[in-house]
């Protein structure tokens, strides 16, 4: 982790300008391209919440704006950013499942398998206090939605980008799913948003090199 020298950060305007607001999140929700990449995850026994999981905290790690987070009156940028994705448990309700993210998907996949099992076991809907090295992940498989809004505590500020899946759609020849990103506007642009989605669906068009060789078909 590294702290962010707001006097030198060519960002700084920005950042203290959306820092005043009183909601300074903006929510972008688009649809991504599945063809390729759902009967390749189904094809080989993977999870379908674990392969997206890992598909949008790769593309998160990779653009720096989504590893940065507010700290007091300053910034810092973390290393690496891990997925933090709701687990639905018994009587229909929902458990926080943080999963410590790797390149690796077959190493991401046998830890995300592990932790999923704890806490549909160990429900919790608490984080580590202070801890904003994640990303908010949520599936809402029941609707093709076309906005979302999460609940957000802005005091103090909570900087931590959010992400939510929905329910799958044909169009034409293809399989869509609605993605929907909501970020800090003083940490992250429309543009890196735009970034972001570019990445995500290079990774679906190719899972095979986003997933890696360790998956046969079976």
């Amino acid at each position: 982790m590294r702290h962010i020298n707001l006097d030198t950060w060519p960002r700084r305007e920005h950042f203290r300008l959306f820092s005043t607001f009183g909601y300074p999140h903006f929510n972008l929700g688009a649809n991504v391209d599945l063809t390729s990449f759902y009967p390749f995850v189904k094809q080989r026994g993977i999870s379908f919440t674990v392969a997206t999981a890992y598909v949008l905290a790769r593309a998160a790690n990779a653009i720096p704006e989504f590893r940065y987070r507010i700290r007091g009156k300053g910034v810092v940028e973390h290393e690496i950013v891990h997925p933090s994705t709701t687990v639905l448990t018994d009587a229909d309700l929902f458990s926080f499942c943080t999963v410590e993210y790797d390149e690796d998907f077959s190493l991401f996949a046998a830890r995300a398998a592990e932790r999923i099992a704890h806490v549909k076991a160990h429900p919790t809907i608490e984080d580590e206090p202070g801890q904003d090295d994640l990303l908010y992940m949520t599936a809402i498989p029941w609707v093709s939605f076309t906005s979302i809004m999460h609940p957000i505590d802005l005091n103090p500020a909570d900087s931590v980008p959010r992400f939510a899946w929905g329910r799958f759609f044909e169009d034409g020849e293809r399989l869509m799913m609605p993605l929907n990103v909501q970020a800090h506007h003083a940490l992250i642009d429309g543009l890196h948003v735009g970034r972001f989605y570019e990445e995500v669906q290079g990774y679906l068009h190719e899972p095979e090199v986003a997933l890696g060789g360790a998956y046969h078909a079976r």
